[in-house]
């Protein structure tokens, strides 16, 4: 069977086509046909005006009916689509969400920061880790970081903060947003096995290609700080070119490395691991569970 996930974010929105099949032990297998990405990049209206104008309106119903016919093309049978941060604080979210049912029948739900959190860890990652760890998991978005936690088998803690890529650009992150997040991670890690991070998101993703790791090899702490102080060195004009670097990455790579460093700072986590899982994927999941 063939589903869709489309997660609209603050930065960009994604359409991933999936095709579950039974593999020989006879349990699910996800296999990834196309990832399509728009660099829509809603929260730069949004965090500083509080609406989405009428050009990015324009922009998000052309990326959804592209979506619908991709998704006719792959003959997906079940699509889900989300849309989170910016949406949420978007007052003319709802006027949108009418606009694509009406024009493309993909009906987008809104979902709270604590669902996000719990979405991204629907992969279930940490589960086929060694159990000689706890770990926190890291989704950080343009408008928001998601934290879950996962301790002896079990997910512990979720909970989703107002501190994104975009936000910290615009001036939008206040000092104690920064000690709420603190605050919570020292909390919830305090007395448990050695933390470490696993992190989603498609800067986190960027950061691990630039590394050449091999995948299944976590990125250290040291290094995420090297990179912070390397790419942060240069102009904008620099990162794009030198690093060859789209330029609605060049701008957030670096805010997304300072949320990245100080979760695991505060973790006490020396290394993360980078499984490039996303929310879109977690969505698969949940769709996969509600079909079935």
């Amino acid at each position: 069977m063939k589903l869709a996930a489309i997660d609209i974010g603050s930065n960009a929105a994604r359409l991933l086509i999936t095709e579950v099949i039974k593999n020989e032990k006879g349990s699910d297998a996800f296999n990834k046909l196309n990832l399509v990405r728009i660099p829509l990049r809603l929260g730069f209206d949004v965090f500083e005006y509080g609406f989405i104008s009428k050009e990015k309106i324009g922009m998000v119903l052309q990326t959804m009916k592209a979506y619908k016919h991709l998704c006719n093309a792959y003959e997906v049978e079940h699509i889900k689509a989300c849309a989170t941060s910016a949406m949420r604080d978007a007052k003319n979210s709802a006027d949108i969400i009418r606009k694509v049912k009406m024009e493309t029948s993909i009906e987008i739900e809104v979902i709270s920061g604590d669902l996000e959190a719990g979405l991204v860890y629907e992969n279930h990652v940490a589960e086929n880790m060694d159990k000689d760890h706890s770990y926190l998991y890291i989704d950080v978005g343009g408008g928001s970081t998601e934290l879950s936690f996962f301790s002896n088998g079990i997910l512990t803690y979720k909970k989703s903060f107002n501190i994104g890529t975009i936000r910290l650009l615009k001036n939008m992150v206040t000092d104690s947003n920064w000690d709420d997040m603190k605050d919570n991670i020292r909390a919830v890690t305090k007395g448990q096995k050695e933390v470490v991070a696993i992190g989603s998101g498609g800067n986190i993703n960027k950061v691990f290609s630039m590394s050449k790791k091999k995948d299944g090899k976590p990125l250290s702490l040291e290094l995420l700080r090297d990179y912070y102080k390397e790419l942060g060195s240069v102009t904008l004009d620099e990162r794009i070119n030198r690093y060859n670097l789209r330029s609605d990455r060049a701008d957030v790579l670096i805010p997304a490395i300072q949320i990245y460093i100080n979760a695991m700072r505060w973790a006490g986590a020396e290394a993360i691991y980078v499984p490039k899982i996303g929310l879109a994927d977690g969505l698969i999941r949940h769709l996969w569970d509600e079909v079935k």
